[in-house]
């Protein structure tokens, strides 16, 4: 990983997070939700996409970092630790279902920190080339950003600019205090 490559998400984050929610917390949910909502979510898994699934290199990614516990922050401040590099990440590029976004906003939460499986961050020259070559594949993904140098991990969602904090633990973990 280099600076100037681009960042590139493919899968949904914090899908699995939200899939859990509604599995395990189906009867409080349906209080908001519709039956039909509830019962999709608890059947969406996204497509199946690993470390080890892909030929990764020969789709033009030249880095990549699986997402789990912590979502994608987790994923980008570990994939740009690894290099003392930064990045500067746009939040609306990511791909995130509007399911997961409904539950997080019910129990405030936030779909980058929570645990996403099938969702990977990569590392490319040609971000776009990767994102088609994924597509082609049936794996959601887009170019989220770029690599920096310097070690400035900055966030942007419209004009508003900031920088990340330091991964705390899953969103999963906070919803006892959110009453769930």
């Amino acid at each position: 990983m280099r600076p100037g490559q681009d960042l590139v998400a493919a899968g949904y984050a914090g899908l699995e997070g939200s899939r859990q929610i509604a599995v395990s917390g189906a009867e409080e949910l349906s209080r908001w939700f519709s039956g039909r909502f509830i019962k999709d979510m608890q059947q969406e898994h996204g497509p199946a996409i690993s470390s080890d699934s892909h030929d990764w290199k020969g789709l033009g990614a030249s880095e990549w970092e699986e997402t789990g516990e912590g979502g994608i922050y987790t994923a980008l401040w570990n994939i740009s630790g690894a290099y003392l590099l930064g990045f500067t990440v746009d939040l609306r590029r990511i791909p995130v279902k509007q399911g997961t976004i409904e539950i997080c906003e019910r129990y405030e939460l936030n779909p980058y920190r929570l645990f996403s499986r099938n969702c990977m961050l990569f590392a490319a020259d040609h971000g776009e080339r990767l994102a088609e070559a994924l597509a082609e594949q049936g794996i959601p993904a887009g170019t989220i950003g770029k690599v920096d140098s310097g070690i400035s991990r900055r966030i942007v969602y419209g004009q508003v600019r900031g920088f990340m904090e330091r991964p705390r633990e899953d969103e999963l973990y906070r919803l006892p205090e959110k009453g769930f």
